[in-house]
């Protein structure tokens, strides 16, 4: 099964791919998506639409796991323009006919650190060494996308 995670950001996207075979995880792809941070908004949102894309091309993976989003009431339009960057990722799930799945990221953090709370850095470590990759090599938007893809994996699997 191929999997790719999205931590989706007007400022930055991390996503990564990586195949699962019921046991271990092999990543396949794993980057940033950058857009400048002086384009306008529809601009951000095509450059995340059109990179995306060829990634889904490429890998065609079967799920793609998002980040719930979760914010305080004092954040309301950082939640807002948020909503943006995941708006165009959910079309492009129904555009290649791929099976959504959101995790919270309370729930991922669980499932790949054995803890709900932990920090970036944290998870970075434990994807790295469950990919077998370094994780100096990974934006920590990268590792928060693999994260994603790794703990849909743990998810799934203890459902089953």
């Amino acid at each position: 099964m191929r999997i790719l995670g999205v931590d989706p950001g007007l400022q930055a996207t991390g996503y990564g791919v990586i195949e699962f075979n019921g046991s271990t995880a092999k990543l396949l792809e794993a980057g940033t998506i950058k857009p400048k941070k002086t384009d306008l908004i529809q601009n951000k949102v095509h450059a995340i639409h059109k990179n995306l894309e060829e990634i889904i091309l490429e890998y065609r993976p079967e799920v793609m796991v998002l980040e719930k989003i979760y914010t305080h009431h004092q954040y309301l339009t950082t939640a807002g323009i948020l909503g943006h960057a995941r708006g165009v990722i959910c079309l492009l799930c129904a555009q290649h006919g791929i099976k959504l799945v959101e995790q919270s990221v309370t729930r991922l953090r669980k499932a790949v650190l054995g803890k709900g709370r932990g920090s970036k850095f944290q998870m970075q470590g434990m994807v790295a060494h469950a990919l077998k990759i370094d994780g100096n090599k990974l934006t920590l938007d990268a590792s928060d996308a693999l994260a994603l893809a790794l703990g849909y994996t743990q998810i799934s699997t203890r459902q089953l």
